[in-house]
């Protein structure tokens, strides 16, 4: 299965709740930090969610 690998670029701080709870379910945790997620509708519906925080490439 494909991975992509996402990037926290920008502070949830001053987002909205909902933006930080899905900052949190992707397991990012603080600015810069990396994490890598199966190519998933749900996850790519989380990434779309939260796209100006963070920056997505394809591994």
């Amino acid at each position: 299965m494909k991975k992509i690998k996402i990037k926290l670029v920008r502070s949830p701080v001053g987002q909205k709740p909902s933006h930080r709870l899905t900052i949190k379910a992707l397991g990012l945790k603080r600015l810069n930090h990396t994490v890598e997620h199966d190519d998933t509708p749900q996850i790519r519906g989380m990434v779309a969610r939260v796209q100006h925080l963070i920056s997505i490439e394809q591994v």
